[in-house]
């Protein structure tokens, strides 16, 4: 059980790391790399922007192998688990159902989707790396559900 509330927690804090690193490190110093996200004339199906994977995946997979072959070190595994799992959300989420990267789940009237998906639309109203809002990815303002519950209504 302890194992599974570890794994959680890990997963819903990525969230609050996702948010931080979003507006302090791809709309900072590592701006070169999520700039080409935010540019819609690239032209390959790749991005630089997709850098940040490897960057969340390398400790997720070393804290997954540590904790796999290190027992008192168990834990380690749960938490890069945790990591994995909100790396995969965010490839469904972003990749897929925000930017259509697949073509898949490209009609929904769910309340929840549709506020992520304006929340978004909205942080890359912003073509440069200042006065960017909405960092998040699974959790958004509530202005957006309010918002998405009205035009559903309609």
């Amino acid at each position: 059980m302890i194992n599974l509330i570890i794994t959680l927690c890990t997963f819903f804090a990525m969230e609050g790391v996702t948010w931080l690193t979003h507006r302090f490190v791809m709309h900072g110093f590592l701006w070169v790399w999520h700039q080409d996200h935010h540019d819609k004339n690239h032209e390959s199906f790749f991005e630089k922007n997709d850098y940040f994977f490897i960057v969340f995946a390398i400790p997720a997979m070393a804290l997954i192998a540590t904790g796999m072959y290190v027992d008192s070190l168990n834990y380690l595994m749960y938490i890069g688990l945790g990591i994995t799992m909100y790396g995969s959300a965010y490839f469904l989420v972003h990749e897929i159902f925000i930017h259509q990267r697949f073509k898949l789940f490209t009609k929904t009237n769910n309340v929840y989707f549709r506020a992520i998906r304006k929340a978004h639309k909205i942080h890359h109203k912003h073509i440069g790396k200042e006065e960017g809002e909405c960092f998040g990815m699974l959790m958004v303002p509530l202005k957006y559900f309010r918002e998405a519950r009205k035009h559903k209504q309609s």
